[in-house]
């Protein structure tokens, strides 16, 4: 009797601990649903790590490309390497795989990726419609950029004038009114380019410090247009002084 206890106890104890064992197996694993509704082990970075790499042949129009991933990654980590390779951010990307265009939550040996696999990449339609607003828009803003160095570059030489006028009326010198005049109409002309030119952002910012400068040598212009007209002329006369030459005595010597 002492013996079949011991042996029943035995028993008991070994299939105890085998319980246990399992169970605490089965407490270690953890389990996550898949696209699709199929329920798996999760994956953890060290099953990540020993999951091989594959090559996967991505065609984009005429393009081709090779990307090493893992066999475990997403459609969505693929993305971000064709980032890289295409200019194409990951939100602008679609890929098709198998006649499908995948999710970036699907994993790529889920869905049937082998290695040299080929998957076709496209241009969202919407991105690519929003890149050519962005290339219409940048371009404009360029051309407003150019427009207004342009103009920049004439108020300058303008200014020196305006300048040089100043110094002149200042030092006494009357200058001639049509100089002024003229000066005056020029800078217009450049007040008119800048209305014409369709500016927005730092392009507009640069275009109003212009239109300042323009206005400031006109509103100049205008008081040294009085100024000059205060400005008495300096007459020049010049008085030659002349001389009688001096009188020429000849004087003859005799000889005998």
């Amino acid at each position: 009797m002492m013996k079949k206890r011991s042996d029943y106890s035995g028993c008991m104890s070994e299939g105890s601990a085998t319980t246990t064992s399992s169970t605490s197996k089965d407490e270690e694993i953890e389990w996550e649903m898949r696209p699709g509704g199929m329920l798996v082990q999760k994956r953890t970075e060290k099953s990540d790590s020993l999951a091989p790499n594959l090559l996967i042949r991505v065609a984009y129009g005429a393009l081709r490309y090779e990307i090493s991933v893992n066999s475990q990654a997403t459609f969505g980590e693929l993305k971000k390497l064709l980032t890289a390779e295409t200019g194409l951010q990951p939100g602008e990307q679609r890929l098709i795989f198998r006649g499908k265009e995948r999710e970036n939550g699907d994993y790529l040996d889920m869905c049937g990726v082998k290695d040299r696999s080929k998957v076709i990449l496209m241009e969202d339609p919407s991105s690519r419609e929003r890149r050519a607003i962005e290339m219409r828009r940048n371009a404009k803003i360029q051309t407003a950029h150019r427009a207004i160095s342009d103009v920049s570059m004439e108020v300058d030489k303008l200014a020196e004038q305006v300048s040089a006028i100043e110094k002149s009326i200042s030092n006494g010198t009357k200058v001639p009114e049509v100089q002024i005049t003229t000066l005056i109409e020029m800078l217009m002309r450049q007040a008119i380019k800048l209305d014409g030119i369709a500016a927005e952002g730092d392009a507009s910012a640069q275009k109003n410090l212009q239109g300042k400068r323009v206005q400031k040598c006109v509103e100049t212009l205008d008081v040294l247009k009085i100024s000059n007209g205060k400005v008495k002329p300096v007459i020049v006369t010049t008085k030659w002084e002349t001389f009688d030459p001096p009188p020429t005595t000849a004087h003859w010597e005799f000889f005998d």
